[in-house]
């Protein structure tokens, strides 16, 4: 059985870092074209003035007349970056992509065109693509950018090798990166999260609530700090410190749906009633917010509401209805309301989708028992041990079912396993298991 509170930091984490990431995003994204060094003397007129409509954000004159410019000059590199730029800013993100790469083979030492391929292949999740353009322009000289630039391609490969939910990362290597930036230029908040960012997630604990309160000293509303700081303190489980800690956030910032999840995990854990209420009303807010509609169906699972729970777990499916844990949260609600043939379809569905969902096939084999099916449920029992431990339980399943097929001797070797595993916790079990022995091992 999945720990709900297992799963609600694992939310909590990505609702923490959503609004970081997204504003840690923006430094992937041009701010305007640098003024590009060209490897010729003079600039031609019709560049010139493609640059004077890139100034007045007059994209389609300035794309008319670079195109026109380019297939005479196809090799110019400023033209390129220019058309580049234009191009960018326009959202023609791959022919942007194609000119800045053109700009970079016609000009290899253009730190522009490097910095501004590699930050575009970051916006667009090409982070190895990435790496290679923004190393590059770190290797190069800025011009008149200066330090200012050579600091954002630093920053932008700390970005990318960060550790995250979605990616391994590497974080002494996004550490380093981030501290060639701070050698060009002042640290920002921004800086400030990201290196909390990379200490949490490198299991430093320490200094990322080091960083998380060093910018709430300066800047006690920062959003990003607060939930920052919180996750840290739940990964500790030091729950009482976090509440408080949250309780005081959220009277300066009461709809904060990151802040009351937040708190919502920490008197889930703390089994404070005041957990599903919080979560009702967060939902009743943000109704279609899956993260929240799924933490409100595990709180209610914890709370015994299997019903209640299964109705937002059907909600969830509705749209996404080949989710394997999806279901087997639903087969879990089902049982637990002796619903045990639909159950048994629902885990059914989720072992063909991940063959390796354990949970799945712990839930297949007790419905499966559950329905009279002793040969299901030893399939289900052997491809669950592929996966997860034995334990008492599954001792048990493999006990009835071969019993019930009139295999003896493996029936009473399970049997013996159950009972040498149970240590007493499940006297009912035991009283059938020791009484099964008499019988099967009768001589």
């Amino acid at each position: 059985m999945r720990s709900i509170i297992a799963f609600l930091i694992v939310v909590i984490s990505s609702i923490a870092c959503s609004s970081l990431s997204n504003a840690q995003g923006q430094q992937h994204k041009s701010s305007g074209p640098p003024p590009a060094e060209s490897a010729s003397e003079a600039i031609a007129p019709e560049v010139a003035d493609a640059e004077s409509a890139i100034v007045k954000s007059d994209w389609k004159t300035a794309q008319t007349k670079l195109d026109a410019w380019l297939v005479a000059h196809p090799s110019d590199d400023r033209a390129l970056f220019d058309a580049g730029y234009v191009a960018d800013a326009q959202g023609r993100l791959e022919d942007a992509a194609n000119l800045y790469r053109r700009a970079t083979e016609a000009d290899p030492k253009s730190f522009e065109a490097h910095l501004s391929l590699g930050l575009l292949l970051a916006r667009q999740g090409k982070d190895e693509d990435a790496r290679q353009e923004l190393i590059a322009a770190t290797q190069l000289n800025p011009g008149q950018g200066g330090p200012q630039l050579k600091a954002r391609a630093w920053r932008a490969l700390a970005q990318i090798d960060r550790p995250g939910t979605d990616k391994p990362g590497n974080a002494a290597e996004a550490s380093s990166e981030l501290l060639e930036a701070l050698k060009l230029t002042p640290e920002t908040p921004a800086d400030t999260l990201l290196a909390a960012d990379i200490a949490e997630s490198a299991g430093q604990l320490d200094a990322a609530e080091s960083a998380y309160r060093r910018l709430l000293a300066t800047d006690p509303n920062s959003l990003e700090a607060s939930t920052g700081l919180a996750h840290v303190l739940i990964l500790r489980k030091q729950y009482p410190e976090a509440e408080k800690f949250l309780r005081a956030a959220l009277e300066h910032d009461p709809d904060s749906p990151a802040l009351n999840a937040q708190l919502a995990t920490v008197l889930a854990a703390q089994d404070n009633a005041e957990a599903l209420p919080l979560l009702q009303k967060l939902h009743a807010a943000h109704p279609n917010d899956r993260a929240i509609t799924r933490m409100l169906a595990d709180v209610l699972t914890e709370a015994g509401d299997a019903a209640g729970a299964d109705q937002f777990c059907t909600t969830l499916l509705a749209s996404d209805p080949d989710n394997a844990s999806l279901l087997v949260e639903h087969g879990e609600n089902l049982t637990r309301q002796f619903k045990y043939s639909e159950a048994l379809a629902a885990f059914d569905k989720a072992t063909k989708l991940d063959a390796a969902n354990g949970d799945a096939w712990s839930g297949l084999a007790f419905a499966a028992s559950k329905t009279h099916q002793p040969q299901l449920t030893l399939h289900a029992l052997a491809m669950r041990s592929r996966f997860l431990p034995e334990i008492p339980a599954t001792y048990f399943l493999w006990a009835t079912s071969y019993d019930t097929l009139r295999d003896k001797a493996s029936a009473a070797a399970y049997y013996h396993r159950f009972l040498e595993a149970s240590g007493g916790k499940f006297p009912d079990q035991e009283w059938q298991a020791r009484q099964r022995l008499l019988v099967l091992e009768k001589k």
